[in-house]
């Protein structure tokens, strides 16, 4: 049987049914981190095999983040409708699925192909990771088990570069994605047996599917005309890709204003500290997208690394973040998030400067690590900071809606940056393999995301209030509290986190609930 949020019931998160359920939820959620990062890693050797130009490897990632991005919002609306678990384990089996399309590509179109199929199991796997905890666990130990979702999946995160190095150093690129099979067959059996069925018997209304549609076809549009712009130049058909993309972006905006429950309400950004984190938000993590899409392949063609080595690289970086995100979260409860933004984004923009540094030849340690240790406590400032102010500035009924849009917000700006970058960079065609092309262009590139970092700290302190986590942080056992402590996340904000530490934050809703099906 169904049921909605338990809130006065649920199970123990030491129990061994909670230990099962915290464990579906880490590897669900996990796979779709992984593959929005490790697939860097592999670039070089997927470049090499299929013979793919600069675009097309820009399309293999941006390809996996436009269907995640336009759909994400709309699977966590399928999962209160139909069921989390549900839809928690439709996803899992497509994104398995599509993982081994992935795998047994033989051209860049085909896993294109692949590789968006397996952004929309990924829109429909991530939602139901900590909407599964929120509604299954007892109160006392919800914050407990996201903290553990969190610290788990931080270090994922950080072994997940490293393990997809080794992989396609020791077996082939096509074993990354090879290795999701077992791994969804596992969350899928876990869910089903140790996983109550569990939905929002108050979801009303129609889904959003239009609006979906459209956040696909705009972004297609606009990400064509800047990826094939690279090669094309400016002809007819680049051109009206993106100039169609720009129509359909704003028959979105229009068709969101009016629609009766829309993926996008467009009412949150009537706050200007709403609009402005979002702001923030995208300059920032366009800059991270762009280091995390060049920096692996640049240490690779132009240093030599191998695979493994080149996704150790930035390891530091994470575990500062793993380290440090409290104490970071600690300061901007204390003094407020717009010192501690502007300070983490020009660390972020003084790393990138020191990455224009490395030349080929450098030496990891004098060389490469300095910057990456500037990059990534500067990413520790930044990440708990913004997406805070967004769930502050939102109306606690938007709470969800509002975080899922700032995570949407952070892949677009890594989606730009991925189509953007090369161009500026000069990296067409092959010369993303020749070493000493790709040192100029990474150069160039990581200059340019130095300036967007700069822009992200000067936007935060003009427009950022230094009391805007004031309300956010007030009362006993604010779930707000949990993303201080718990924040940790290198490849976008910490969307279902911050969701669904907000909506504890909220006085609970008024449900049925029936005794959940084991």
């Amino acid at each position: 049987m169904d049921c909605s949020f338990a809130h006065e019931q649920g199970r123990s998160l030491s129990s061994p049914a909670g230990r099962w359920l915290l464990a579906a939820a880490v590897l669900g959620s996990g796979m779709v981190f992984l593959d929005g990062t490790v697939v860097n890693v592999a670039l070089p050797r997927i470049g090499t095999a299929l013979r793919a130009s600069t675009s097309a490897l820009q399309w293999v990632l941006d390809g996996y983040l436009l269907t995640l991005t336009s759909l994400i919002t709309l699977g966590g609306a399928l999962g209160d409708r139909y069921g989390r678990r549900r839809v928690f384990a439709i996803g899992a089996t497509l994104f398995a699925v599509s993982s081994l399309l992935c795998a047994m590509s033989a051209t860049a179109a085909e896993l294109l192909a692949a590789r968006m199929l397996q952004g929309a199991g990924g829109a429909l796997l991530a939602p139901g990771s900590l909407a599964m905890i929120e509604s299954s666990f007892r109160p006392a130990d919800r914050a407990r088990a996201i903290g553990a979702w969190s610290g788990l999946g931080g270090v994922v995160a950080a072994l997940g570069p490293l393990l997809g190095g080794y992989l396609v150093e020791a077996v082939s690129w096509r074993a990354i994605f090879l290795i999701n099979i077992p791994l969804a067959a596992i969350v899928i059996v876990v869910a089903r047996r140790h996983v109550a069925e569990r939905r929002d018997m108050a979801a009303r209304g129609p889904l959003d599917l239009v609006g979906a549609m459209l956040a696909v076809v705009a972004l297609a549009g606009i990400a064509y005309a800047l990826i094939e712009g690279l090669v094309a130049g400016a002809s007819a058909a680049i051109l009206g890709s993106g100039i169609g993309g720009m129509l359909v972006l704003c028959v979105f905006l229009l068709w969101e204003r009016g629609a009766a429950n829309p993926m996008v309400p467009l009412s949150l950004f009537d706050s200007k500290q709403f609009s402005s984190a979002n702001a923030v938000t995208f300059v920032v993590y366009a800059a991270l997208g762009g280091v995390f899409f060049l920096l692996v392949a640049f240490l690779q063609v132009a240093l030599r690394y191998t695979p493994m080595a080149a996704g150790a690289a930035a390891l530091p970086a994470t575990a500062l973040m793993l380290a440090l995100s409290a104490r970071a979260g600690a300061l901007a409860q204390r003094i407020g998030p717009r010192a501690p933004l502007a300070l983490g984004c020009f660390l972020i923009a003084s790393g990138l400067l020191l990455m224009t540094q490395i030349d080929p030849g450098a030496r990891y340690l004098s060389s490469v690590l300095p910057a990456v240790l500037v990059f990534g406590l500067g990413l520790t400032i930044v990440v708990a900071p913004v997406t805070a102010t967004v769930l502050a500035s939102a109306d606690d009924r938007l709470a969800g809606t509002a975080s899922a849009i700032n995570n949407a917000v952070s892949r677009l700006g890594g989606l730009i940056a991925v189509a953007v970058l090369p161009l500026i960079g000069g990296l067409s065609g092959r010369r993303f393999y020749l070493p000493l092309a790709m040192a100029h262009g990474f150069h160039i590139a990581m200059a340019a995301c130095s300036l967007l970092a700069l822009a992200g700290g000067v936007l935060s302190w003009l427009t950022i209030s230094p009391h805007a986590l004031d309300a956010a942080f007030t009362g006993a056992g604010s779930g707000m509290q949990i993303l201080r402590e718990r924040s940790c996340s290198v490849t976008g904000t910490p969307l279902y986190l911050s969701s669904m530490a907000a909506d504890r934050a909220r006085p609970p809703r008024q449900t049925a609930a029936n005794t959940p099906r084991g």
